[in-house]
């Protein structure tokens, strides 16, 4: 997609996992008979960006139902995971500093955050939400942040996720002020949960897409792998690379559809130790055997350096990563698709 469907989901209030929008949302769905099983595919406005899900099942009326049940988990987590709706455990959390009985779903995202957090050395910190919310406050879309010093530091200085507990069904934040955004992981682990019902449902041949967050099973037809185009974050219509894959899963992460100033040099990707947004890195896109993890690896290494990032994807068996410079620059590890 161009620039205009970053401009139409932020005229409908889409931008941020769970944003709400008033109004019936369009569906755009469609049938197709391929061989001796049909193509279902259907498109909605979903988790602030576009979900798109091909299925392809023996029959029509099964195959419909099944994506339509996975379009309905969707919607049931997006309600777990939302910091839009003041009623969610995620935004009782950032309100008043802790939470009780959350939701099996939250507390296993929230677990996972902190490993992933553990493994990459931090730089994947869910606790950034407070100097996002800064950088939100002061967004200029026609020139450069207004930011004072003090403002700033006071915002960097309520992240850390070591000061986020969690005890079984219970979240605590041991600084005033604090905050989490789960942007960088909860989309990911919603797709694969839509991924089960869809496999659960009969429907084993799918794809779903969800904003760059793609999840895939089986064939696209037979003995056709399904073929993904890595978005072109400059916008310019180029497509970086396609890549093909059976089972598996790619997240793309990059400042250039959620940021706060002119030149896009403040996004909702933060550092957790500097505050600063990547300038360097346009975009990363990671494969790995589920969405959440790549989700949250493509965005942690969107934060590291390039080599950095690479050494790092590197080291994970069965992990691979592609980093496209704000140049125009293209880096991989050497077993990327």
């Amino acid at each position: 997609m161009n620039t205009n469907r970053r401009q139409f989901l932020k005229a409908c209030g889409l931008l941020g996992l769970g944003a709400a929008v008033n109004g019936v949302l369009p569906v755009v769905s469609e049938a197709a008979r391929i061989g001796k099983e049909y193509s279902v595919h259907q498109t909605r406005l979903m988790m602030g960006t576009i979900v798109t899900i091909t299925a392809l099942h023996p029959s029509k009326q099964l195959g419909e139902e099944a994506v339509g049940r996975a379009f309905e988990e969707i919607k049931r987590l997006e309600a777990v995971f939302s910091r839009f709706d003041a009623s969610t455990p995620v935004s009782v959390l950032n309100k008043d500093g802790k939470v009780s009985g959350i939701p099996a779903e939250l507390a296993e995202v929230m677990d996972r955050s902190k490993r992933f957090g553990s493994l990459t050395d931090n730089t994947f910190d869910v606790t950034v939400q407070p100097v996002v919310d800064l950088f939100r406050a002061k967004q200029n879309l026609n020139g450069a942040l207004d930011l004072s010093r003090e403002e700033f530091e006071h915002a960097l200085s309520l992240v850390g996720q070591q000061n986020l507990k969690l005890s079984g069904r219970s979240i605590r934040l041991d600084r005033e002020g604090m905050g989490i955004t789960l942007d960088g992981i909860a989309k990911g682990y919603i797709v694969d949960k839509a991924s089960a019902v869809l496999a659960a449902h009969g429907a084993v041949n799918h794809m779903i897409n969800a904003g760059g967050d793609i999840r895939t099973m089986g064939e696209k037809d037979k003995a056709t792998p399904w073929t993904i185009a890595i978005e072109d974050p400059a916008k310019n219509g180029n497509y970086p690379t396609v890549i093909t894959m059976n089972t598996g899963a790619v997240a793309t992460s990059g400042g250039y559809e959620v940021f706060y100033d002119k030149k896009h040099m403040y996004s909702h990707l933060v550092s957790p130790v500097s505050g600063k947004s990547p300038n360097n890195v346009a975009s990363v896109s990671v494969t790995a055997p589920t969405v959440m993890e790549a989700d949250a690896l493509a965005t942690a290494v969107s934060i590291m350096q390039t080599r950095k990032g690479l050494q790092f994807i590197n080291s994970l068996p069965g992990r691979e990563a592609l980093i496209i410079a704000r140049t125009g620059e293209q880096f991989a590890t050497p077993r990327w698709a």
